[in-house]
């Protein structure tokens, strides 16, 4: 369960653009459910705005979905999904390792992945790194 421990944010510490990748087969069902979850643990986690959703979902084949099945002695599946998520570098430690425990939490319950299937990445970049449109820089000053 997301502790008591809130985190401020900045307007230029929401936006998250998130990738999720996994192997071709999965109902269009399960993959909103993925979407559903991961977008609900980083409003929880992270303050992100209602509303601000950019995110993809990229499905591969056998031959170009490769992953160490035990790395790190955790025995992943066929089920594997792999999760990128880029947010300006705003955030403390505490906070990224409790978005990550929360997408866990979200992930097994809906659509019912085991915590040996989430692998979860976070790129931090500088708020003058994202152009929301029109060729802008909106986070610069």
């Amino acid at each position: 369960m997301v502790s008591d421990i809130r985190f401020t944010t900045t307007k230029e510490s929401n936006m998250p653009l998130t990738r999720v990748s996994l192997k071709q087969g999965k109902s269009p069902a399960y993959r909103k459910a993925i979407l559903g979850s991961l977008y609900l643990a980083m409003r929880e986690t992270f303050a992100v705005p209602e509303g601000d959703r950019f995110m993809t979902v990229s499905e591969h084949d056998e031959d170009g979905f490769v992953y160490g099945a035990d790395y790190l002695g955790i025995q992943r599946s066929e089920d594997l999904v792999i999760i990128q998520i880029t947010v300006s570098n705003t955030r403390p430690v505490e906070q990224k390792q409790q978005l990550y425990r929360r997408i866990v939490e979200r992930l097994t319950a809906s659509p019912g992945l085991r915590a040996e299937d989430i692998f979860i990445n976070l790129v931090e970049v500088l708020p003058e790194n994202w152009s929301f449109g029109l060729g802008e820089a909106q986070y610069v000053k």
